[in-house]
């Protein structure tokens, strides 16, 4: 919550420089819509959870009663390279690193009747690589929206996918690669030196991520969704 609130901070400092009347302020930054190409970089917040859909097994998973998810705040960084395509159309490409935490709480029922919860958190960074598409409205003085819509590839270095199952000790097992859909809207400020934006994204995974190994873990999973909202600020110049 910290983080947020830093970024609220951040834009109720900046927000005074942004101008809607043509008359109050000048105009900042004139010839920055002709450029072909602009860069930057982004620093942002997260909020990481997953969507599960639950598999009922005959004789395997009759113990579980129940399956909730939970997510964490986590945080993330980039590179910003974006494309004019039109006036009102860019193309972004943002490499950017994200540390993310979400878990999974199991609740058992043993032969005694008494229900035995087990949790299961997984923490990821990722390498993550969104194209978007960027619909920006034309200027008013120093103030824009604009709406993104595109798709994300990423890649979880700290995946446990290929770590080995010890007895007594199992994991719930997540894939290494993630492909999502991601759409967004966002605010543009420019200010006399640079652009400084405020955005909100939401990333849905496309598959699930779920690596099944047959254990009494993953056996009451159907489909593990990564699902994420993203609060960032940018700066471009």
């Amino acid at each position: 919550m910290r983080k947020i609130g830093f970024i609220i901070l951040i834009i109720l400092v900046f927000l005074p420089n942004a101008s809607f009347s043509q008359g109050e302020k000048p105009l900042n930054l004139r010839k920055f819509d002709r450029r072909l190409f602009h860069f930057g970089f982004m620093l942002g917040t997260n909020y990481s959870t997953f969507g599960l859909q639950r598999k009922y097994v005959p004789g395997q998973t009759d113990s579980v009663v129940n399956m909730t998810t939970k997510g964490s705040i986590g945080f993330n960084l980039g590179v910003i390279t974006s494309l004019k395509l039109l006036p009102v159309l860019r193309l972004r490409f943002i490499p950017s690193l994200s540390f993310q935490e979400r878990s999974v709480k199991y609740q058992f029922m043993r032969n005694s009747g008494f229900v035995e919860e087990e949790v299961q958190a997984l923490k990821a960074t990722s390498l993550d690589f969104p194209l978007l598409l960027k619909f920006r409205t034309l200027r008013i003085t120093n103030f824009a929206a604009y709406f993104l819509a595109g798709a994300q590839y990423s890649y979880d270095l700290s995946s446990n996918q290929d770590d080995d199952q010890v007895p007594g000790e199992l994991m719930l097992k997540t894939k290494k690669h993630d492909w999502q859909g991601q759409i967004g809207v966002g605010f543009d400020f420019f200010l006399q030196y640079f652009k400084f934006g405020f955005e909100v994204k939401y990333s849905h995974s496309f598959k699930s991520i779920l690596f099944d190994d047959n254990t009494y873990l993953s056996n009451p999973v159907d489909k593990l969704y990564n699902r994420v909202w993203w609060f960032s600020i940018t700066f471009e110049g």
